[in-house]
């Protein structure tokens, strides 16, 4: 099962970061213990979104569409409605 993730730091909301992940849990935990570079600047992180899919190119076709303009616009819209005040998303 691929994971395709959608992170938000906790002490800066207005940053996002989505990812794609075989085991989510590990995958949280990396980003939490500041191992990447644009992860440490706004760790910690809490879970937003995840997205299960089988097929591996389905899943990183969609972190990819995702990252895109009209991706980040559908993602704020229709999987984080609830949310005004997003600023931006980085690739991993």
């Amino acid at each position: 099962m691929y994971t395709v993730y959608i992170l938000r730091s906790i002490n800066h909301p207005g940053r996002l970061y989505i990812g794609l992940t075989t085991d989510l849990e590990e995958r949280l935990a990396a980003h939490n213990a500041a191992s990447s570079t644009y992860s440490k600047r706004y760790s910690p992180w809490e879970l937003e979104v995840s997205i299960n899919l089988k097929d591996k190119k389905a899943a990183e076709d969609l972190e990819k569409y995702l990252k895109t303009g009209s991706g980040f616009a559908f993602l704020k819209k229709r999987l984080l409605p609830q949310r005004q005040n997003v600023v931006t998303a980085k690739p991993h």
